[in-house]
């Protein structure tokens, strides 16, 4: 099995470690004060908050490090995955990771496994992570909002447009309630977004107009199917090249770099048209997405923004964002961020090596807000960049433009809720086991 590419390392580092790299966040509202190895922060509301983690996988196993480490006055008390094997792996290693800590404390009757696990988990934690695959993150944010708890949620917060609005609602009840909300899109918790943002904010490039978005890679792992799996339990196991389960690539990866384009236009994208298709990933463990997407998303105040990404192996890999404005230019890659003029003169940099890890800064920020009466309210704009993205899926399938208001009212429902295990698949095979594929100019998306 390939290693998912996707997903950054489990962390290994000892709180030490974790102090000495996130010991200072620029750019944004937050300076840790006092550091030392008796805690991270100093705060008012010293009360231990218990954790629940739903969904086991490389993603939710390392974001519960990062939250164990973010605080040390932080418990983690259940767990939920559909899969035990997977559960019993990410408690072995979270607990290896978190080392002499005695903050690992999951009991075996509070270890949930099956699709009415998470609900089971969520009700004994203050903080919940959410960590599934996404087809799933609309019904468990509702849930997790309406019983009154503070969350991490990964990106993207849903797979379809029905998904989007329910995640909406949702988020506008956290608000109301006062609940902190805090989006896996870490770019966000980025020192070297966070110093280009603030230089826009001077308009030292004026204003964007163009732009291009990347996220060109290799791909990501797949996992074979098992003689004795149900066609559910393969899709779900290898979730990531299905639609109700993942989206598509262009969704579950480029969603970050196509909410970097939002973020600094300041604007949700109106229309959406493109082209992609399967050049390179064509068996049946690649289930129905595609290799490779182009869109072109055109912006309420006229700027165009060209989206790239690729899974295709020995081709050019690129994860970056470059703007051009009406006095200069923007680009942000990696832990850098450059302005330059129209004349090639640098207007700013920042080489951001020494920052601090923005996955763990985003825990850091949940904890702090938590403690101190604040509230982050991330959901709405990670449901917004969730749209963009899934707009762009939209126009690559059908080949037609897409506008955002339509889009939002569709009922394609690609996530079905309330399922089990004698539950069909959502999606099936054709009699060869491959999956049927999107059709640009048959494929209906507005439905």
């Amino acid at each position: 099995m390939k290693k998912d590419k996707s997903e950054p390392a489990i962390p290994k580092n000892p709180r030490r470690d974790f102090v000495k790299n996130t010991a200072l966040f620029t750019g944004g509202a937050m300076l840790l004060p006092n550091l030392n190895m008796q805690g991270m922060f100093n705060v008012a509301n010293d009360k231990k908050l218990k954790i629940a983690l739903v969904g086991c996988g490389g993603r939710g196993t390392g974001a519960a490090v990062q939250a164990l480490n973010a605080d040390e006055n932080v418990e983690l008390v259940a767990m939920a995955d559909a899969f035990e094997d997977r559960l019993k792996s990410s408690l072995m290693n979270i607990s290896k990771a978190m080392g002499e800590t005695k903050q690992v404390n999951v009991k075996p009757e509070n270890q949930f496994v099956g699709f009415d696990a998470a609900e089971k988990a969520m009700d004994l934690g203050d903080v919940v992570i959410l960590a599934t695959p996404p087809g799933f993150r609309p019904q468990h944010f509702e849930y997790a909002v309406n019983n009154g708890k503070h969350l991490f949620v990964e990106k993207p917060l849903a797979v379809d447009a029905p998904g989007v609005r329910k995640v909406l609602a949702a988020a506008k009840k956290a608000k109301e309630d006062k609940l902190n909300v805090v989006v896996g899109l870490q770019r966000h918790y980025q020192d070297n977004y966070l110093a280009a943002l603030e230089q826009l904010k001077k308009d030292s490039i004026g204003k964007i107009v163009s732009g291009q978005v990347y996220w060109n890679s290799g791909g990501v792992w797949t996992r074979e199917r098992q003689p004795d799996q149900s066609e559910l339990e393969f899709q779900m196991r290898n979730w990531y090249y299905f639609n109700w389960l993942c989206g598509d690539h262009i969704l579950e990866q480029h969603i970050h770099n196509i909410d970097v384009a939002n973020w600094f236009i300041g604007e949700y994208p109106v229309s959406a048209q493109g082209m992609g298709g399967r050049e390179v990933r064509k068996g049946p463990n690649h289930g129905e997405i595609f290799d490779h997407h182009f869109v072109e998303y055109t912006y309420p105040s006229g700027a165009v923004i060209a989206s790239q990404c690729r899974h295709q192996p020995e081709t050019m890999s690129r994860v970056a964002e470059f703007f051009q404005g009406t006095k200069g230019t923007v680009s942000t890659e990696g832990d850098h961020a450059i302005l330059k003029d129209w004349d090639g003169n640098t207007l700013f940099e920042h080489r951001g090596k020494d920052d601090p890890n923005p996955y763990e800064v985003e825990h850091v920020k949940l904890f702090e807000s938590i403690r101190n009466g604040g509230v982050i309210a991330d959901a709405e704009n990670g449901a917004k960049s969730t749209m963009s993205a899934i707009i762009g899926r939209m126009a690559t399938y059908s080949g037609k433009v897409i506008p955002w208001d339509e889009a939002m009212q569709s009922n394609h429902d690609l996530a079905p809720d309330n399922l089990n295990w004698d539950s069909p698949a959502p999606v099936q095979p054709l009699a060869d086991g491959t999956y049927k594929i999107p059709v640009p100019g048959e494929t209906e998306v507005l439905v």
